[in-house]
C-alpha cells in the first residue's frame, strides 16, 4: 500500500498525465498510453522500459474494474 500524499503527486514518465492505482493489486496504470506500473514491496516502479504496454482487451477489463471499483485518476491534469 502505498502513501497516499504519494499517489497524490504520481505521474506518469511519459506523458506526465495522472495514472490510476489499484491498491490492492498493486499497480498504477496509465489508460492513456495504456502503461500499467507495477509496485514492488511498496515502491512503484515508474520506468518505462519495465511498464507493461497492455492491449485493448486487457485495457477495456482494466477500465471497467476502475468503473466497478470507484478508482479516479489520482489528480487533475
Amino acid at each position: 500500500m502505498l502513501d497516499h500524499r504519494l499517489v497524490e503527486i504520481l505521474a506518469c514518465p511519459e506523458d506526465k498525465g495522472p495514472l490510476l492505482y489499484f491498491e490492492a493489486d498493486e499497480f498504477l496504470y496509465n489508460p492513456r498510453l495504456r502503461r500499467r506500473y507495477e509496485i514492488d514491496d511498496g515502491i512503484p516502479i515508474m520506468l518505462i522500459d519495465e511498464a507493461t504496454t497492455l492491449d485493448p482487451g486487457e485495457h477495456d477489463e482494466i477500465m471497467q474494474r476502475a468503473t466497478e471499483a470507484g478508482i479516479e485518476e489520482n489528480f487533475a491534469p
